[in-house]
């Protein structure tokens, strides 16, 4: 099983690799054929990522989010997801020259680590909760919304050009931007309140004020 996660993982890194180039050389040339064929290799990439997740959920017995590397799989998978969402719903096959390369690298990443934080982890009794599967999967969501608003405004700003052109981009890229934040916090918000609730089932309290949850709130 433990191999079959390694190949699944290591095909799915070598396709965001690909899509990364496709979707680069797309935004030089401009030809939709090299957009079309990055976009498939994402959505493959991500089909395939899909069942490395499926078959790691199933060898350990839970959702994976407990190792770094299990968390970074998990967060690479949600960008692609939102931005593919959100590609054909805004039009904004360029802004793949960017998202690509981000869950490239994050599976890179996670590839890298050592074996202690790639083996699976078992969970003691505090965390064997579907209240804290809930609470990481909706937080995780509301990152990869972040991460995504984050690099679209990152874009937008560097768009200093008053062309017509270029203020409809930048129009397009304020409202994908909002989108991904209107997205983003309510889910942040769920995942606040069911970490709160999954902490009073474990702890005996809903809020303890570490630094987590400090931060946490203050990003809210």
């Amino acid at each position: 099983m433990e191999n079959l996660i390694v190949i699944f993982s290591t095909i799915s890194l070598f396709i965001y690799f690909f899509s990364t180039v496709f979707y680069i050389v797309y935004n030089a040339l401009r030809k939709n054929i090299l957009g079309n064929v990055a976009t498939i290799l994402l959505g493959i990439g991500l089909i395939i990522q899909t069942v490395a997740l499926i078959l790691r959920t199933y060898e350990v017995g839970h959702f994976p989010f407990i190792t770094i590397y299990e968390t970074l799989i998990l967060w690479s998978w949600l960008i692609g997801i939102i931005f593919l969402i959100l590609q054909f719903k805004f039009k904004i096959k360029p802004f793949g020259a960017l998202i690509a390369p981000l869950v490239f690298l994050v599976i890179a990443i996670a590839s890298i680590l050592p074996p202690s934080y790639q083996r699976p982890s078992l969970l003691v009794p505090a965390l064997q909760s579907h209240w804290l599967e809930f609470h990481i999967s909706t937080c995780f969501i509301s990152y990869a919304c972040f991460a995504i608003s984050f690099l679209v405004g990152v874009v937008y700003m560097l768009k200093r050009s008053n062309s017509p052109e270029d203020i409809l981009q930048k129009d397009k890229l304020d409202i994908i931007g909002y989108k991904a934040i209107s997205i983003g916090f309510p889910f942040l918000t769920i995942g606040i309140v069911s970490g709160s609730i999954w902490a009073n089932t474990a702890w005996g309290s809903y809020w303890s004020w570490d630094p987590k949850e400090t931060w946490a709130l203050i990003t809210w």
